[in-house]
């Protein structure tokens, strides 16, 4: 099967193995740089908010093997656990009572999100575009969260700058910045988040941790961590604890990495890098930039080429 045939016959199957009600049928949705996914909606009678199953990945397996009903069978298990676990009130999602301590951000490029743009309140920050959403749940499988379009803010009366300023706050407490070497990175990418007492390294809260001439910044979970970079005085503490100017590389959507400018290539050498590694190792929808960016410290500006940004004072 191609993988229209394979999402016309998970759907099926799901709708026959479906009780309650429950109505499976095909979603597509534009994500992050124009990328369209496919996926399978399941909707719950008298529930507003239903939850969205891509099957890129699904199909995936499928490819390498694995029978289409033992596929069902996984979203139908994962269906189930989502459902059981759920827990956010689904009327508190559509006010803004309800989500307003869950107001979040994170950066897009804006070239690449122009139709996106048109319908979701945002500001810039350069070629960069700060866009707001509802982080719902956080667990060990991934994220619940729901953009935050116009007709949200319309719905609600908050402007741009209201978000702005609820989300500056919140992301302090939901998703906490963390700045750590690359060293720790590579072994935290090998070995995995371990789950323990023990703080993970974080430059930003523990100076005397280990340095090195390449660093990340991420939030906790990493996941569209790279707003960080948008944080109040995030930047200014990270000049303070390398004493000097750096380049921050847009890694993905999820993370940057900071380089001091004693220790750097030059930037087309880093730009060229930057492009290569988004052709090759970076998913279409996570590519946030194709070239890096300055931190000046004496004038505590985010720079890119000679257009600056004092977004890092607010």
């Amino acid at each position: 099967m191609n993988y229209r045939e394979f999402v016309g016959a998970v759907e099926e199957r799901l709708n026959q193995k479906m009780e309650g009600g429950v109505t499976v049928s095909t979603y597509r949705a534009v994500k992050n740089n124009g990328k369209e996914r496919v996926g399978v909606l399941l909707e719950t009678p008298g529930v507003n908010i239903s939850p969205t199953i891509y099957l890129e990945e699904y199909y995936e397996g499928y490819l390498a093997g694995k029978p289409v009903d033992l596929i069902v069978d996984g979203i139908l298990e994962f269906y189930e656990n989502v459902r059981r676990r759920e827990s956010w009130d689904y009327e508190k999602v559509l006010s803004f009572e309800g989500v307003k301590d869950r107001i979040v951000f994170k950066l897009i490029n804006t070239e690449k999100n122009r139709d996106l743009l048109e319908r979701v309140p945002h500001m810039e920050l350069l070629d960069l575009s700060i866009v707001f959403y509802a982080l719902l749940e956080v667990t060990d499988e991934g994220t619940a969260a729901m953009l935050i379009e116009n007709s949200h803010a319309g719905k609600w009366k908050v402007t741009t700058d209201t978000l702005w300023e609820m989300g500056k706050e919140n992301v302090r407490k939901l998703l906490p910045a963390e700045f750590f070497t690359m060293n720790y990175a590579l072994r935290e990418l090998v070995k995995g988040r371990v789950k323990s007492s023990a703080e993970p390294e974080n430059l930003l809260t523990d100076s005397d941790a280990d340095r090195d001439g390449m660093y990340v910044l991420s939030n906790q979970i990493r996941n569209y961590g790279a707003a960080c970079i948008a944080y109040p005085y995030i930047l200014r503490m990270i000049g303070q604890i390398l004493g000097e100017d750096y380049y921050v590389l847009p890694s993905s959507v999820h993370e940057v990495i900071i380089i001091p400018c004693s220790m750097s290539l030059r930037a087309s050498e880093m730009d060229a890098m930057i492009r290569e590694i988004n052709m090759t190792q970076v998913a279409e929808e996570e590519i946030l930039s194709d070239h890096s960016y300055l931190y000046v410290r004496s004038t505590e500006s985010l720079m890119m080429g000679t257009r600056r940004s004092r977004r890092s004072m607010f």
